[in-house]
């Protein structure tokens, strides 16, 4: 289906609702330029340096934080309803040991701005061009936070990614 550029605001609501509900595909290339898919369920979107931001917190265990690192990009993908099972698919292996696209039958689309690509499947796309990668620093972290969600010490880089283009399949809001 065809993909229209839109605003980085203009389904903000859906973007959020689906993170939430089923879970965003982030892709990245890896050192091969192999791309990697990852589930991610939260993350932060906002206004940084008077740009469209999103913020995908990614821990440094995982094969996609060697991947956005290498590539300095990524791209946030929404699956429409019909899929999104691959959400949890594309949220418990890893890149290191499954090709996750193969394996799902996902399709590559070269995006516009960025290396990375998006997926064809899709029904909305965000190119991020990294500016910024900040790791949680585990002192200034409070003890709740930490006890819960840190116990093995595998902190979250958050990676600042500048919106730099946005598309979405005309009609998505009835596929979500």
């Amino acid at each position: 289906m065809a993909k229209a550029h839109v605003g980085p605001m203009d389904y903000l609501p859906e973007f959020v609702g689906n993170m939430a509900d089923t879970g965003l595909l982030v892709v990245s290339l890896d050192g091969r330029g192999r791309p990697n898919v990852m589930t991610a369920s939260w993350g932060a979107f906002g206004i940084f340096w008077s740009k469209p931001m999103f913020i995908a917190p990614i821990r440094k265990s995982r094969y996609t934080w060697g991947c956005i690192k290498k590539t300095g990009d990524f791209t946030l993908n929404v699956l429409p309803r019909k899929l999104a099972e691959l959400a949890t698919f594309c949220g418990t292996v890893s890149g290191r040991d499954h090709d996750k696209f193969a394996e799902a039958k996902l399709t590559t689309i070269p995006s516009l701005k960025v290396k990375s690509p998006i997926i064809e499947e899709c029904v909305l796309h965000y190119e991020c061009r990294v500016v910024h990668a900040n790791a949680v620093v585990p002192e200034a972290l409070i003890k709740d936070i930490a006890n819960t969600h840190y116990r093995d010490h595998d902190y979250h880089t958050y990676f600042f990614g500048e919106i730099v283009a946005v598309r979405a399949e005309d009609g998505l809001r009835r596929r979500l």
